[in-house]
């Protein structure tokens, strides 16, 4: 006698182990929805664009289009789904002034409508991915959790405001809502990109040269890739609520960049050094403590290394 299934139990049962990446085709996305596969687990993701074939899958549901559209979110979050990884966003920090009010719109609107649609549909796990712009500058200081929120940008600003709806909704409505601040991002992945990594990279391919803005002495914390989805499945697994830094917990100049591309690649990648940006940070120092104590987060992708990986890719590209 064949055996007979509840559809809308069968339905709940895979909502419930369904995770809804946005932004789950871009860069760091692809990266995260694969780690969730990685484990058997369903995934939604929502993106302008298809997912790459590599990450098509029985287990993958894509939901096209923008996010500022109600139809879209809908279709996106299952009732009683396992959570929401939310990537999607403006992250040019020159486009978020040119075009503020759009910024606003795309990263602290429809955050707003996600964890509303969450607080709606029992989905108890949100998690963000927000920056340490959300501090403003403080020169050679270390940035911390502990700061306050003194962004200097349209963008740091939306990100700040993102922050404080997840505080919000994780106090009224007991939500697990956990704000990730990322350092500079890289890896594999990233070819598409116009970030210094990737230029660097090019000029590698090409045997040209490389513009550096003063004299190079300003640093940045840079994190592999693989150490963010490390970031993202503890605060996922933790059902953490708050915020963590995730970076790599060292900065480096960019000529020690310059450097250590030099070493990953074996290329010679000259300098140019033209005037300095008005406004540029001179550093971005941060403290990975409190995610290490808080989510077991130790960053383990030493920065050579990580660039050989990234170098990998360019060339497999070209």
């Amino acid at each position: 006698m064949p055996s007979s299934v509840n559809p809308s139990a069968a339905n709940a049962a895979n909502a419930a182990d369904t995770v809804t990446i946005t932004g789950g085709s871009g860069f760091v996305g692809r990266a995260v929805v694969r780690a969730f596969l990685e484990r058997g687990t369903r995934v939604t993701i929502v993106d302008t664009q298809a997912p790459p074939a590599e990450l098509r899958s029985d287990l993958v549901t894509h939901v096209e289009g923008d996010l500022r559209d109600a139809a879209v979110r809908a279709a996106a979050v299952s009732a009683g789904s396992a959570g929401i990884v939310h990537l999607a966003a403006i992250t040019s920090v020159l486009r978020s002034v040119d075009q503020p009010a759009e910024t606003y719109a795309n990263n602290v609107a429809v955050t707003q409508e996600l964890l509303e649609l969450a607080r709606a549909r029992g989905v108890r796990r949100f998690v963000l991915a927000s920056t340490n712009a959300v501090v403003g500058d403080i020169g050679h200081g270390t940035i911390s959790e502990a700061l306050p929120l003194r962004p200097l940008t349209p963008y740091g600003a939306t990100k700040a405001a993102c922050e404080m709806l997840l505080s919000g909704y994780a106090g009224a409505y007991g939500l697990a809502t956990c704000a990730l601040r990322f350092t500079n991002i890289y890896g594999p992945g990233m070819g598409h990109k116009d970030s210094f990594i990737p230029r660097l990279m090019r000029a590698a391919l090409a045997g040209s040269g490389v513009e550096v803005y003063g004299d190079g002495s300003q640093s940045r914390d840079f994190v592999h890739v693989d150490d963010v989805v490390q970031g993202v499945l503890a605060a996922w697994d933790k059902q953490y609520t708050g915020t963590a830094i995730i970076g790599s917990g060292r900065s480096i100049s960019v000529l020690e960049l310059i450097d250590a591309v030099r070493t990953a690649t074996g290329e010679a990648v000259p300098v140019t050094h033209v005037p300095a940006k008005n406004g540029e940070m001179p550093a971005v120092i941060v403290d990975v403590a409190k995610a290490h104590r808080e989510l077991g987060y130790v960053p383990d992708v030493e920065l050579t290394e990580g660039l050989r990986t990234v170098w990998a890719d360019f060339r497999r590209a070209r």
